[in-house]
């Protein structure tokens, strides 16, 4: 979708498609046909923006075979799509069953990540609609906190420089801008916005910003007006926002809350869990080590890295953050010029939700994913921005 901002400028809103994984082209295709289009029908648009994943494979195709790219773009254009964003974060395997520590790899630290991130870049500067002449890609947050060394470090800068020159190129070749926006996530040696001040100020290029996951903001339990205003402070663009809310539990200690809790609790994706304390931040890397052996203190609220659906907060005990996202939204695009143009929907984790709670047919999943466009939407428009054919 496309809003107009009260300063004149276009605001991009679209959804991820990582939601539907697939490892190949054919399966990009099928997920254009199967679900993207789908969706925009259920919303009664003539065009419908997505937030394309586009594992290893695929991308390796696309950047090699221009008929490919071609045949691609023509699909998007048939089927009433359009891609101004790709999430860059996933390389590979995201539709696993364990994905768990796995999607934290490669990292910048390892050249496979800039290649793949320039491979994207190309890609993207490909499929932008004619009259659209930026595009954004969300990235890994330089790397698992864990395995991130002084040595690493040094690699990891490195190749963001190197990447920031070799999309200055880009955009003297093609006349599209392609920027980068690390995404800031529990866990990660940039695990939140304050965190990515060190690295990408270092860096202190344009197209090397910030990715706003809502999700991650709220678990870290960021306050999104300070976190907006310690990166505009120190000149760090926001290069694109993923609207999302997180899992919250108000009295964790309970054992209706646990109960509650342990339902989401599930072995396919990495859900790090946080709580504020006397000293800080307190965490573990998954909601099950929070649950067991007292990992986690539970006399203050816990949220969980558990991507809800926004329009579906989980019934009591729990709750979602959606006031997060609405506090962000109102930030970022609300005021006199958007800090950001590109908006992602991103709730990848509908079959990872307890069972009960699943959608069962193609056709509920398309009823979901619409829902929560039309809410992103509503809230927009509550904001000033209107929306477009």
């Amino acid at each position: 979708m496309r809003l107009r901002h009260p300063d004149g400028t276009t605001v991009h809103l679209a959804y991820c498609t990582n939601v539907h994984p697939a490892e190949t082209l054919d399966g990009v295709l099928a997920q254009l046909r199967d679900h993207c289009e789908p969706v925009r029908r259920r919303l009664g648009r003539d065009r419908l923006g997505i937030g394309l994943w586009l594992a290893r494979d695929a991308a390796r195709t696309l950047d090699g075979d221009p008929a490919a790219l071609r045949g691609l773009s023509r699909e998007l254009r048939r089927r009433g799509l359009e891609v101004v964003t790709l999430n860059g974060f996933p390389y590979e395997g995201f539709g696993s069953a364990e994905v768990k520590y796995r999607v934290y790899r490669p990292d910048w630290a390892d050249p496979e990540r800039l290649a793949h991130t320039m491979a994207l870049a190309r890609i993207l500067a490909a499929l932008l609609p004619d009259d659209v002449t930026e595009g954004s890609i969300s990235t890994l947050p330089l790397g698992w906190r864990t395995v991130w060394s002084a040595d690493r470090a040094r690699a990891g800068h490195r190749a963001l420089r190197t990447l920031a020159e070799r999309l200055d190129a880009l955009a003297e070749l093609t006349g599209r801008s392609i920027r980068v926006g690390l995404e800031p996530e529990p866990g990660c040696t940039v695990e939140t916005t304050g965190d990515a001040l060190a690295p990408l100020t270092a860096v202190g290029h344009p197209r090397i910003g910030v990715c706003v996951d809502t999700c991650h903001l709220a678990t870290s339990f960021e306050e999104p007006g300070t976190a907006l205003d310690a990166l505009a402070a120190a000149g760090v663009p926001v290069v694109k926002s993923q609207l999302s809310a997180a899992l919250h539990a108000e009295h964790p200690g309970r054992p209706e809350v646990r109960e509650a809790l342990a339902a989401f609790a599930e072995p396919r994706f990495l859900h790090q869990t946080r709580t504020v304390t006397d000293t800080g931040l307190r965490g573990t890397d998954d909601l099950g080590q929070a649950l067991g052996g007292g990992a986690l203190p539970s006399g203050a609220p816990w949220r969980a890295h558990f991507h809800v659906p926004l329009h579906a907060a989980p019934e009591a005990p729990l709750t979602a953050t959606l006031p997060v996202l609405r506090d962000a939204l109102a930030r970022l695009v609300g005021g006199p010029r958007p800090l950001t143009r590109h908006l992602e929907v991103e709730t990848y984790t509908w079959q990872a939700l307890p069972p009960e709670l699943r959608p069962r047919t193609r056709d509920r999943l398309t009823d979901g994913i619409a829902a929560e466009l039309a809410l992103a939407r509503d809230l927009l428009t509550d904001l000033g921005l209107k929306e477009l054919p």
